[in-house]
């Protein structure tokens, strides 16, 4: 539960980071190129993208403004599918070459043995596989049939090596939401010790189709299912960052909710924009590095990132949970003009819920 005092002291913290606007974690978009076709894929990538992967000599010149890059600073690589690059390994030994860290997200289908440890050994730190169901349930929204069998074999490499900070990530929808306990077993006998779950936006391809979307009870079967799964020893389970759940806040992941996309996290886009997380409409991009000194950027722009009373409209107008939640996850914008496209708080309410076992 947030106690007043609870509620006071994070506000507080908040008005820091945002003011302090440290940037500790920058998305790089290497590349639009996808091995796989997700129905629910937010980038709508495809296997001969029309764009490009970005070289490694530019994204190396925008990360070279960066003054004084803090401690705990990591470069996340992502896509489309950064294992389609074939000088992967070689951008991780540059990016530490900087004594930078660096990370990667990936759909898993072409991590195998050998493609783990030269990525061990050019210095990747943490990883993120994507599981999303039991085998038909993955496959599907994967829309590959061997899908399931080649990233249950990822994860378990990459759940095998100690000395990387791995953590599996799974869309809940409606296919997969009763199948939450099977997969939750299948990852504690995989060796997996941290799991996060999100929901879907209606944006890029997931926007027509229904199946990807929870109702407001399934929303709080999820909540309530993440809140018991914390309660165990063996896996650490906890909601993403999309968005702020009211009573569900510290049951569901460890601290209050707080988008940092322009505030901590940034990201350098396929055609070299600027912007917050990669997930943001892209008509919020703050520059681009083949014009603008990527640090000087970070530094004086992403006010509407930074100061969010603009969103201040709409069913947010006069909502009482606002402070705390600020206009919800940023990526839920897709227009200054529009309203929210999805409220997390709002499913949170009135809703009964049948008592299952999910």
């Amino acid at each position: 539960m947030i106690t007043s005092l609870n509620r006071i002291g994070f506000r507080l913290f908040k008005k820091w980071a945002t003011n302090n606007h440290e940037l500790n974690y920058l998305f790089w978009e290497c590349t639009t190129r996808c091995n796989l076709n997700c129905l629910h894929c937010g980038s709508d990538c495809s296997k001969s993208s029309l764009v490009k992967d970005m070289p490694l000599d530019d994204f190396l010149a925008a990360i070279d403004t960066i003054e004084n890059p803090s401690s705990d600073f990591i470069v996340v690589l992502t896509g489309g599918e950064p294992l389609l690059r074939n000088d992967l390994e070689k951008c991780g030994r540059e990016i530490r070459k900087r004594g930078m860290r660096w990370s990667m997200v990936s759909n898993g289908h072409l991590y195998n043995k050998k493609k783990h440890m030269s990525m061990l050994n050019a210095g990747m730190g943490a990883l993120t596989i994507s599981l999303d169901g039991m085998k038909a349930s993955h496959n599907w929204l994967r829309n590959n049939e061997s899908s399931y069998t080649k990233v249950m074999d990822a994860i378990e490499l990459a759940a095998g090596s100690p000395r990387l900070n791995f953590d599996v990530v799974t869309c809940v929808n409606q296919r997969n939401i009763n199948e939450l306990s099977q997969i939750r077993k299948s990852l504690i006998n995989a060796g997996v010790k941290s799991w996060r779950l999100f929901t879907i936006i209606p944006i890029g391809r997931a926007v027509k189709l229904t199946d990807l979307f929870l109702s407001d009870n399934q929303f709080v079967e999820l909540m309530d299912f993440i809140t018991d799964s914390r309660k165990m020893v063996d896996i650490d389970v906890k909601f993403s960052c999309e968005g702020y759940v009211g009573k569900y806040e510290l049951k569901v992941r460890d601290s209050n909710f707080f988008c940092r996309a322009g505030i901590n996290i940034g990201s350098i886009l396929i055609d070299g924009s600027i912007s917050g997380c990669p997930n943001i409409d892209r008509s919020f991009s703050q520059g681009n590095i083949y014009e603008d000194n990527f640090n000087d950027i970070w530094q004086s722009k992403f006010v509407n990132f930074r100061n969010r009373e603009w969103l201040r409209k709409g069913s947010c107008t006069s909502c009482s949970e606002f402070k705390d939640c600020q206009g919800n996850g940023f990526h839920n914008w897709h227009d200054e003009k529009q309203n929210v496209l999805v409220c997390h708080f709002e499913k949170t309410k009135n809703t009964t819920v049948c008592q299952q076992a999910i």
